[in-house]
């Protein structure tokens, strides 16, 4: 790999489940890979999403998971990272289910918890023009060291529910400790997902996610039956129907992203959307 200055890491997290999470991850690293960035997706999640989307094995039999790597020593880092996946160009370190049992052995065995996910993925820094860790549903400790591990944060909020903000609240009290040990970390702000203009309960959850997480990412994300038709071919939305107004938005995501982030070497695919 050629390399590069100081890789963005952008967690992914909110621990509503249902939120969009999985689907935020697979469709940026998708579109980051189309404008030429080298790009790796991190699961961190036990339900592993991440992996049965972009992984072409299942994570059971994969000998070096997030799971393993966590709890072992560097040596095993080029061994967890995979660069054949179903999408191209986005490499892979698979989740787990076994990452539900290391979260109590990181707190048994280690004396930084919170900040192994860091310590592994500091190697990688230069190699990889971004890295997006996809997130557990809950506040524990695989998402602290997300958290622990990121420069940058996305929320996705799930605009057409009245449950969309549960519990933000408790998340930005929990970004706040971990700043304590990660203060680099910025909030890109907050995704609204399956939205819609037309519906109150959007506008409302609209205005309460600006309110309560301090910004909000300029692109909506619409609802769209083209996720689920996505996640079951294990494809992106630009590969499955560029032209669907679901795949546009993530693509707009992405670009607006880039900018923000100063991602040089953009190759623009296109010029539509």
């Amino acid at each position: 790999m050629r390399q590069h200055k100081e890789t963005k890491i952008i967690a992914v997290a909110n621990h509503k489940g249902g939120c969009g999470k999985t689907t935020t991850v697979v469709n940026l690293a998708a579109e980051f890979s189309k404008m030429g960035l080298s790009v790796l997706v991190v699961d961190v999640d036990p339900q592993a999403n991440a992996s049965l989307h972009l992984g072409k094995m299942h994570p059971s039999e994969v000998p070096i998971t997030c799971a393993e790597l966590l709890l072992s020593e560097l040596e095993k880092l080029p061994l967890a990272i995979h660069e054949d996946t179903n999408i191209e160009g986005v490499s892979l370190i698979y989740g787990s289910l076994a990452l539900g049992r290391t979260e109590d052995e990181l707190r048994d065995t280690t004396p930084r918890p919170s900040e192994e996910l860091r310590a592994k993925l500091q190697p990688l820094d230069g190699l990889y023009d971004i890295i997006l860790i996809d997130c557990p549903p809950s506040l524990k400790l695989l998402t602290s060291n997300a958290l622990a591990s990121a420069t940058h944060l996305i929320i996705p909020v799930e605009s057409g529910s009245q449950y969309g903000m549960y519990g933000v609240t408790d998340l930005m009290k929990h970004i706040a400790k971990i700043r304590r040990i990660n203060p680099r970390l910025q909030v890109l702000g907050a995704l609204l997902i399956k939205h819609d203009e037309r519906l109150m309960v959007s506008k409302l959850i609209e205005n309460m996610a600006r309110e309560q997480i301090g910004k909000l990412l300029p692109i909506k994300i619409s609802t769209s039956t083209k996720v689920n038709q996505a996640a079951m071919a294990q494809s992106s939305l630009h590969a499955l129907d560029r032209t669907a107004k679901v795949s546009r938005e993530f693509r707009q995501l992405a670009r607006e992203l880039a900018k923000e982030l100063d991602l040089k070497g953009v190759v623009v695919e296109d010029s539509h959307a």
